[in-house]
């Protein structure tokens, strides 16, 4: 792609992402209510969400779960032995998760109602894979060496670390610290606890990273970390109340990455 072109797209994408009404139009993206083959009352629509999430397809892909647990460590493991010459690789890597968590985590077979599609995760996951990929060509991230302001970032890596852990026992949902989780657990597979993960990464190289990029990841962390903490803590807090405690990190750390990338020039250049 021709530079010039490049530079005008991203800068573009600053002022886009920089706007009260992105914002706001993101917000609105939530109030489309799930797709399902079969009516439901409109009363029901918080139940039919749990009941997709619940049943989402991407625990008929639990053989592949080791997979995406050793690709990104292996990408990450690169970022730190080559910088940018893992950066498009990771990031589109990173687009390729969105994609599947965008399929996998909003659509589902329920014998109630048919096929059940939540509409709004879905075209928030694309969204973000969408940045991901123009990232993986525009090779905006400079993972040379970390960032100007990576001291005051280095909190995001252990909490990061324990959503990719993923120590829950699926089952009973209790604690459960099997170290094995951090090969086998579902956590690849899962925009909750993936995006923790690539945030803490740009967060490591902050500022010098695709901020438009880190814009819309957060803000998208943030709605459904939000959406985690009312169902774990305030609906369903007696059983689900350690499901809260790992889906945290997407909560603090995409609210973190939020305030850093909105207090950012919007066309502000990497470097």
């Amino acid at each position: 792609m021709n530079k010039a072109r490049q530079v005008r797209i991203q800068a573009g994408l600053g002022r886009l992402t920089h706007r009260w009404w992105f914002f706001l139009a993101v917000l609105l993206v939530q109030f489309i209510p799930p797709y399902t083959s079969q009516r439901y009352n409109p009363i029901d629509t918080g139940a039919v969400i749990q009941l997709i999430l619940g049943q989402a397809l991407v625990y008929s892909w639990e053989s592949w779960y080791p997979l995406f647990k050793i690709i990104p460590l292996i990408l990450i493991i690169g970022i730190i032995l080559y910088g940018n010459m893992s950066s498009r690789i990771f990031s589109l890597y990173a687009g390729i998760t969105y994609l599947l968590f965008a399929f996998l985590q909003s659509i589902t077979l329920t014998e109630e109602y048919g096929w059940g599609v939540i509409i709004s995760n879905l075209l928030m996951f694309l969204f973000v894979a969408l940045f991901w990929f123009w990232e993986a060509m525009a090779g905006e991230n400079d993972f040379s060496r970390p960032g100007e302001r990576s001291l005051g970032n280095y909190w995001a890596l252990l909490p990061a670390f324990l959503a990719f852990w993923g120590p829950i026992n699926m089952k009973t949902m209790v604690p459960d610290f099997n170290p094995a989780y951090i090969l086998t657990s579902g956590s690849g597979l899962a925009f909750c606890m993936m995006t923790p993960v690539y945030l803490a990464v740009l967060l490591f190289f902050y500022p010098r990273v695709n901020i438009a990029l880190m814009r819309v990841t957060a803000l998208v962390g943030l709605i459904i970390g939000i959406y985690n903490a009312l169902v774990n803590f305030i609906f369903v807090p007696d059983v689900l109340w350690w499901n809260g405690i790992i889906h945290l990190p997407l909560l603090f750390i995409s609210l973190y990455a939020l305030v850093l990338a909105y207090r950012t020039h919007p066309t502000a250049p990497v470097g």
